[in-house]
């Protein structure tokens, strides 16, 4: 089976709109690993293709928010007022719906997908000494994982934890053949909001019969996503980092 892993889409419509003409007919189902809505200008639609599309996701910390089950007070100041105003777009149906959203790890065949860590939903996975302390939690041999924004992710072997690179800016992708006698944390990298340097949005193909995964890396429509966000009134920071990838 081919999947088509999503992450972190983060209300950017333009962002998933490109990683879905770039993966046409290259996978048979999609996944997607939590943070739906929040920062962008376009929840309602992302959400929406998101419930018609996506058999199998885990909830995100953002999807967490405007669904009303984490408290903003341990949110910044922007990602609070975003999380408020996607709570009022989208009506308490879809809120209903990110409400109901199962918490991660989740199965799917022999792999498991997740937003945070094994360990814990929230927590961020970026140094080899992060994967390192959530290597006794692995309960299969590929997991993929979001929040941080930044594709890649961490070999775990008995020797020790070692980090899988990002794709290249010069290149649109990447392959990582997964080999038997290690265990796999991998990111797909950011459809909306990329945190890695690279503008450009993330997303993989994992293929569980030939084990491997296709990183990706495609340009998109930022000026377009920009001006969703900045017409919703949402702080232009959140405007301004799409160009930057941070």
């Amino acid at each position: 089976m081919r999947y088509l892993i999503l992450s972190d889409i983060h209300g950017n419509r333009q962002g998933l709109e490109a990683a879905l003409a770039d993966a046409a007919g290259k996978y048979e189902e999609i996944l997607c690993l939590g943070d739906i809505v929040g920062y962008g200008g376009d929840p309602k639609h992302v959400l929406d293709w998101t419930r018609a599309n996506v058999k199998t996701i885990c909830r995100g910390n953002h999807d967490k928010a405007a669904a009303g089950l984490d408290d903003l007070e341990w949110f910044n100041p922007v990602a609070r007022t975003s999380a408020l105003w996607t709570r009022e777009i989208l009506g308490p149906e879809s809120v209903q719906y990110l409400y109901d959203l199962p918490k991660g790890p989740l199965r799917v065949q022999d792999f498991e997908i997740l937003h945070g860590s094994p360990s814990d939903e929230d927590e961020y996975l970026i140094s080899i000494q992060d994967a390192a302390h959530n290597a006794p939690f692995l309960n299969a041999l590929v997991t993929f994982f979001g929040h941080t924004h930044v594709q890649g992710g961490f070999l775990v072997h008995r020797s020790g934890v070692k980090r899988i690179p990002k794709v290249h800016p010069n290149s649109s992708g990447a392959d990582l053949e997964i080999e038997p006698d290690r265990a796999y944390l991998i990111n797909p990298g950011s459809v909306g909001q990329p945190r890695d340097g690279d503008p450009r949005c993330g997303y993989a193909i994992y293929d569980s019969d030939r084990r491997y995964v296709a990183f990706r890396r495609v340009p998109y429509d930022i000026r377009g996503a920009q001006q969703a966000i900045l017409d919703a009134g949402l702080p232009p920071l959140l405007a301004d980092r799409l160009a930057q990838g941070l």
